[in-house]
């Protein structure tokens, strides 16, 4: 389903304890193991290790950042789009290959995305027959690459351009979800993060650094998550509840700054509308999984114990990409400087915890920042797969912010 009938979200019935210590160290083995513990009693449990077969071709390795003392990056931009959506896109459309009866008509998966989420749902989706994906994204409001991305598609994906921002994109992508009407005509689920089965595959990269840093330092690892939608820093919290040794949570915003003014005790959950910030992906208003993490952490006091969070502004996203460069020689996307200049800022506070900051997309993803920030002379090149994905015709159709418009598209044959 994506979404329950009454435009709630859903939530593991509880959360199981393990002792990580019996679980594998390599990635995809860990994640058959965990990934298993949540499958119990589902059609797909004997599916599951096939399912992580099919996700887990590329690596999350653990990047040593010695310049800000015991801390790494956690790349996770090695798969065919460049970007951490790779890892629960593709899981999900496993997932979907396997639930799908070859009598019933294509399911439609509908995806709003400011950046890098669409890309990740057509090349996990592209081609199968059993799908047909309808993307929205914000005109306008996306890179030019991202866009590319988002639009090269054709077959059985069509890419929507939103004259609206990136929460107008998900506030129709839940009205179409809560929609009886329109689901009694067409099957439809959602690969954004509001779909737990995008989430669950994504605790397990933590997971896996968590053991592995433990295993040769003995001591937890803590994580800084750049974020928007808030899902990536659910999933980091549900690798720590289940029991891995994971340290502090943080999380690092834009300008977008929802989640530290409701830690602050705001009582916001919402920005009027979204800020257009260097690091796009992230420009969310509404964060959906904010109520996910309130659900884990019900009161303000528990909540502000178990993560910390702060927001970063467009000229420190350019300063630190500078100065990261500078000190380590290492190109970073917007997204990733707004969790490496939160770890400056912890560092200058005298905290010494060792953390990993997930580097959640490729630089090449973002050249007109890079340029920005570095120089023209600073060409970061891009991934062969990235490359190849980008070769395709763009095709997309524009739509008005109208939910009407939204129906006629997903009722097209």
């Amino acid at each position: 389903m994506g979404q329950p009938a009454d435009g709630g979200l859903f939530m593991p019935e509880n959360l199981p304890q393990v002792d990580f210590e019996r679980y594998p160290e390599e990635l995809p083995a860990l994640a058959k193991q965990l990934l298993a513990v949540f499958f119990e009693g589902d059609t797909l449990a004997d599916d599951v290790a096939a399912m992580v077969d099919d996700t887990y071709a590329f690596p999350a390795p653990l990047i040593p950042m010695t310049h800000l003392g015991p801390a790494y990056l956690l790349e996770l931009f090695h798969g065919p789009t460049a970007s951490f959506k790779d890892f629960g896109a593709r899981f999900l459309a496993s997932a979907w290959h396997r639930i799908h009866k070859a009598d019933e008509a294509p399911v439609t998966v509908l995806v709003a995305t400011s950046g890098d989420t669409g890309g990740a749902v057509a090349a996990a989706f592209h081609r199968r027959s059993f799908a047909r994906v309808v993307l929205m994204f914000p005109d306008g409001r996306v890179s030019p690459l991202q866009e590319r991305q988002l639009t090269c598609w054709g077959d059985n994906v069509t890419s929507l351009s939103v004259a609206g921002t990136f929460d107008d994109c998900q506030r129709l992508a839940k009205m179409a979800l809560a929609d009886r009407a329109l689901r009694a005509k067409t099957q439809i689920t959602t690969a954004n993060s509001i779909n737990i089965g995008r989430l669950l595959p994504q605790m397990t990269y933590y997971a896996a650094a968590a053991w592995e840093h433990f295993r040769r330092k003995g001591e937890k690892l803590g994580f800084i998550v750049p974020t928007g939608n808030v899902g990536n820093v659910f999933a980091a919290t549900v690798a720590r509840a289940v029991g891995f040794p994971i340290g502090s949570i943080c999380i690092a915003t834009n300008a977008n700054d929802v989640i530290p003014k409701f830690l602050a005790g705001s009582g916001e959950v919402a920005r009027p509308v979204s800020l257009s910030t260097l690091a796009n992906a992230m420009d969310v208003a509404a964060p959906s999984n904010l109520e996910r993490l309130s659900a884990l952490y019900p009161n303000l006091k528990d909540f502000n114990a178990a993560i910390h969070a702060e927001a970063v502004s467009d000229d420190e996203i350019l300063d630190e990409i500078r100065q990261t460069y500078d000190e380590s020689g290492e190109i970073i996307c917007p997204h990733t400087a707004c969790g490496v200049r939160l770890l400056r800022r912890l560092r200058a506070r005298g905290s010494m915890e060792t953390f990993a900051v997930a580097a959640t997309a490729h630089p090449a993803k973002f050249p007109e920042v890079i340029a920005q920030a570095l120089g023209g002379d600073i060409v970061v090149p891009m991934p062969p797969s990235l490359a190849a994905i980008l070769e395709k015709p763009v095709q997309m159709t524009p739509i008005p912010n109208d939910y009407d418009a939204l129906q006629k598209a997903l009722l097209q044959k």
